[in-house]
């Protein structure tokens, strides 16, 4: 077993809303190198890879994850200007890209200032926030499996609504955005104001994954968002053990105390079957899931 690897590593500190339990086994991976030993050693004994980025998206099952989890750091978390091209490794802090980006005059990754993430993750998600979204700004990605590393461009990533084609054991070690030329202080202006937004529509300070549930398409949904479905269904504030839905943004789930993810699901699961019986809509999950987690209603 590699040095890197420990063995029942805690995971809830590594997710933002702190529920879950420890992964059988864990290492951080700071370059490529160290990345495919890992994997190598992972095929080896037959164990499954997972990823954990900042874990701001992120349900982990509370029996633990099975197999290896990896995070990415050092050379795998570092961002490198290059004007007008941003290459950064897929376990760098998207609002972190974004700052870069506004620093050295550049523009279209403006948004990311708003997705608490890493690129990695971000990339797996197509995240968009604010009327931006990375797959127009990204050029390529370099993505690593048990069967080695190749480069991909967005056509071959399967881009959907908040999803990629992406499997579990692919893992995105690098990733480069083509931005524009801009006025820095524009720009900065630009990250000030999203930000201002953020803070003044979705809960600070607070254990939390971000969005629940995907936006639906439905058109009985008549435009509403999930949260404001969410909202009129009367679920701000609806909470069960630790876990509620936020009284300031309802498509957010706040762990108050000590909640579990089985509070979190079972949040989750009445606050879905209040919006289906109210508007016959049947919202979606944009949460993802590591280890064991299953939805009450699948």
């Amino acid at each position: 077993m590699p040095a890197a690897v420990k063995r029942e590593f805690p995971l809830a500190r590594l997710s933002t809303v702190r529920t879950g339990g420890p992964a059988e086994y864990f290492a951080r991976a700071g370059s490529e190198e160290q990345l495919g030993e890992l994997l190598a050693w992972a095929g080896a004994v037959g164990a499954g890879v997972s990823v954990v980025g900042s874990g701001s998206n992120l349900l982990i099952a509370d029996e633990g994850v099975a197999g290896l989890v990896i995070k990415l750091d050092r050379e795998l978390a570092q961002i490198e200007v290059s004007a007008p091209r941003i290459v950064c490794g897929g376990g760098a802090r998207l609002p972190a890209v974004a700052a870069a980006a506004s620093r050295a005059g550049l523009s279209g990754i403006e948004f990311g200032v708003n997705i608490p993430g890493t690129v990695g993750g971000a990339v797996r998600m197509n995240a968009n926030a604010y009327g931006g979204e990375l797959a127009r700004v990204l050029e390529w990605v370099q993505v690593a499996s048990a069967g080695g590393s190749v480069r991909r461009v967005p056509a071959e990533l399967g881009f959907a609504y908040r999803s990629s084609n992406l499997g579990r054991g692919e893992i995105v070690v690098r990733a480069s955005f083509a931005l524009e030329p801009a006025d820095a202080e524009s720009v900065a202006a630009t990250l000030a104001q999203m930000r201002t937004r953020r803070h003044e529509a979705q809960p600070q300070g607070i254990k939390t994954f971000g969005s629940t549930f995907k936006n639906p398409a439905d058109p009985r949904a008549e435009g509403l968002t999930a949260g404001m479905l969410l909202a009129r269904s009367g679920c701000s504030g609806l909470a069960v053990g630790g876990a509620r839905f936020s009284p300031k943004h309802a498509n957010f789930i706040e762990n108050t105390g000590e909640a579990t993810t089985a509070d979190v699901l079972a949040v989750m699961a009445e606050g879905r079957r209040r919006v289906k019986e109210r508007f016959d809509v049947e919202l979606e999950p944009e949460v993802q899931r590591l280890g064991h987690v299953s939805f009450p209603w699948m």
